[in-house]
């Protein structure tokens, strides 16, 4: 991560979309280990719902899927790779808050999510079943600002990579681990023993593409992209192959933001 005097030097620097047209290729932050919506698979390969979206994004911008360039990012330097000019785009489940508005611009959303927590059998119900506990989340993540804010007196612990987290809780690091609903519904499918006793905490928020602060020529690009992509199903084609052996066709309302 780049210290606040590069982040200063890099402050008006933005690839436009002629920039972006020169290069014929485009930056893309996604995360590699948070399935199903961007993770690394067997083959090394970048995959999952944020990936199909975004190479779909290259392929209209650029006329080719490949012209990606995909950014390993983790949750805490989302902000920081935008402002220090290391992304044009950031895909990595981004939660859009009154906070984050405040340092980089949000395109349309494409997603709704609130706030789950998953622990071993489900025992963890409820806030207060917290209380004297430990609670394992993520760094930079909404789930860390929520706890922060409104539950001080739970006792945190926080990891970088999603993976060191969900290992926190398998090890009994942590009695529970709290992220987006979507992302610990999905893990406790794939992880016997372990289920989401608090399904929704918190307000429904919404997930969009992000780029640089006053990046306007971009984000009007994404805007109209989003909006061609739900109004012609993309959208939701990109769920049924991504999300629907996880989560279930039947949800996909419950998620995607298709107007």
């Amino acid at each position: 991560m780049l210290g606040l005097n590069a982040c200063n030097n890099n402050k008006n620097q933005q690839n436009t979309l002629e920039q972006i047209k020169a290069k014929d290729s485009i930056r893309i932050g996604v995360f590699s280990d948070k399935p199903p919506f961007g993770f690394v698979n067997e083959e090394g390969k970048n995959d999952g719902f944020d990936v199909y979206i975004a190479k779909r994004f290259a392929k209209d911008l650029l006329g080719d899927e490949n012209k990606v360039q995909f950014v390993l990012v983790e949750a805490a330097s989302r902000v920081e790779f935008l402002r220090a000019n290391k992304v044009d785009i950031i895909m990595a489940n981004f939660t859009q808050t009154p906070e984050r508005e405040e340092v980089v611009d949000f395109a349309k959303p494409y997603m709704k999510v609130s706030l789950g927590v998953v622990s071993k059998d489900g025992a963890i119900q409820s806030v207060d079943d917290l209380k004297g506990k430990k609670l394992i989340v993520n760094k930079g993540t909404t789930a860390d600002a929520f706890f922060t804010k409104h539950h001080p007196d739970i006792e945190l612990l926080k990891y970088e990579q999603n993976t060191e987290a969900f290992m926190a809780l398998k090890d009994e690091r942590g009695d529970a681990l709290a992220h987006d609903n979507t992302l610990v519904l999905a893990w406790a499918m794939e992880n016997p023993g372990f289920s989401v006793g608090i399904p929704s905490l918190g307000e429904e928020e919404v997930i969009a593409p992000a780029v640089k602060k006053g990046n306007t020529e971009l984000k009007d690009w994404l805007d109209n992209e989003i909006t061609t992509l739900a109004n012609e199903g993309f959208l939701k084609e990109a769920y049924i192959k991504t999300l629907a052996p996880i989560f279930g066709e039947e949800k996909m309302d419950s998620v995607l933001i298709t107007k």
